[in-house]
């Protein structure tokens, strides 16, 4: 498999991504593939600093003729969101990737694939390996951790830096070139409760809401997906009204920044009410079906009773604020662009829920391209923790990327494309965390776009990366690369 893919198209970049898809690479287990990309570095001779936290730089001196060319920056991350199907058994922390081919796609097998950012890695990679390319000095970036909050891009300590122009090779559709994006925050909910003895007479119920595409929590929240976590919320509030009923545990997602495609709970409710909770699931299921036919049609809402011996439960007012908090909490697109057509200003998306010995922790991602409307949902927020005594905090905040009104890159990047493709690349802005604004920050002036071949279904098991884009995206990158001044 190793060799079909090294002699695709795109230089060795399918080659490059290959090799980096067997390397465990879940955001906070960076380890192994930044030993790799600095063991790359060493055997072609390139400087390389591989920092504490896994962080990589890596320098490419200019190619002949082009030494007096300013230094151009490329960047990428090396961490990649590890979700998979639920019937796929998969250790992401141990395993390498089952990647294959499928036409004019690589695909993973019941996981996700890892070509955000991993593609962005390997052009990068093919880049720093040629002989024929011609380019400027090379600084290559590599960041730890950006799927969880951009901390890799934080910390990175750019004092060795000294492009002031910056390719970054995270972007997912290869006729665009973006030039800004939304800035972040993560808020977690902590909700403390205490267990009580399960009430007499109760029975056990499994409530498991599955089918859903997912996705990525900004680039797909406009797409009128469906987040499970806001919808298990909903099927639970409803039975709350009719019974008196108590969480044993719930869960729903596994990353803040990917819309939950499955979400399950335990209750216990009384034996008489059995009957009224089969009922409420279906209707809901019906409800479901309705409101999101078309983009979720899969959706399945499931319950099972079940014989369980806990004796153990959550207690009643815990039950209550948890089921209330999950639907309160802001949550899809919350302020749309009076500018930019179908574009999102803000938006959160609530990714995970998970039942811990003591507490229920709520994670969510928040999104604006807008400072002062990401302080509002964190303000909305700050309310509802005050409401529901939770234990609220925020992390992996992060900066938005603002459009420049003027950039040679740019410029010189959409003459390129015009050039090798004959139409226009679209000068576009994202709803999603891109790492440009962290490092616009930490180097004044810095000219930046991102640009990256089409990626479809990121952040979830079907992922999928298209082979001729990439080929397309590769000649893209080297012809760019041989035109900057």
């Amino acid at each position: 498999m190793r060799g079909k893919f090294y002699k695709m198209g795109s230089g060795k970049v399918m080659g490059f991504f290959y090799d980096i898809s067997q390397i465990p690479r879940g955001s906070g287990n960076e380890d192994k593939i930044s030993e790799y990309l600095e063991s790359f570095a060493k055997d072609r001779a390139l400087f390389c600093i591989k920092y504490k936290n896994n962080n990589i730089l890596i320098r490419k001196p200019a190619s002949p003729g082009k030494e007096d060319v300013p230094g151009v920056i490329l960047q990428s991350h090396m961490d990649m969101v590890c979700e998979k199907n639920n019937d796929t058994d998969f250790d992401f922390d141990k395993e390498p990737l089952n990647i294959y081919i499928d036409e004019d796609f690589v695909k993973a097998k019941g996981t996700t694939l890892g070509a955000d950012n991993g593609i962005g890695v390997a052009m990068t990679l093919a880049v720093l390996d040629s002989k024929e390319i011609a380019h400027p000095q090379v600084e290559a970036i590599f960041t730890v951790d950006e799927e969880r909050g951009l901390t890799g891009a934080m910390e990175f300590d750019v004092s060795e830096i000294t492009g002031k122009t910056l390719i970054n090779l995270d972007s997912e559709e290869d006729d665009e070139i973006l030039t800004s994006c939304a800035g972040g925050v993560r808020i977690n909910h902590s909700f403390k409760y205490k267990k009580i003895k399960r009430p007499k007479d109760t029975v056990c119920a499994d409530i498991l809401l599955t089918g859903l595409q997912g996705g990525h929590s900004g680039m797909d929240i406009a797409k009128g997906r469906a987040n499970a976590n806001r919808l298990l919320g909903r099927v639970l509030f409803a039975a709350s009204r009719e019974m008196e009923m108590n969480l044993v545990e719930i869960s729903g997602g596994s990353k803040d920044n990917a819309i939950p495609r499955e979400a399950s709970c335990r209750i216990t409710l009384e034996k008489a009410e059995k009957e009224n909770l089969e009922l409420i699931v279906k209707e809901h299921q019906r409800y479901f079906a309705k409101e999101f036919k078309g983009p979720e049609s899969s959706i399945k809402l499931d319950l099972k009773h079940v014989d369980s011996k806990c004796d153990k439960v959550i207690d009643d007012e815990s039950t209550n604020k948890i089921i209330s908090a999950i639907l309160l909490i802001p949550n899809g697109v919350i302020s749309m662009s009076n500018e930019i057509e179908n574009m999102p200003v803000s938006s959160a998306n609530i990714g995970v829920i998970e039942t811990k010995d003591d507490e229920v922790v709520i994670s969510i991602a928040a999104r604006s391209s807008v400072a002062s409307k990401k302080e509002e949902i964190i303000s909305i927020n700050r309310a509802l923790s005050s409401q529901f005594e939770t234990h609220i905090s925020f992390h992996g905040d992060y900066p938005g990327w603002s459009y420049a009104e003027e950039s040679p890159l740019r410029d010189t990047a959409q003459r390129v494309y015009k050039e090798l493709f004959n139409q226009e690349a679209k000068i576009v802005a994202v709803h999603a965390g891109v790492e440009c604004g962290i490092f616009g920050e930490k180097i004044p002036g810095l000219d930046m776009i991102s640009i990256g071949p089409n990626i479809f279904d990121v952040h979830s098991p079907d992922e999928r990366l298209s082979i001729s884009s990439t080929e397309k995206t590769w000649k893209f990158l080297t012809e760019l690369l041989e035109e900057i001044k």
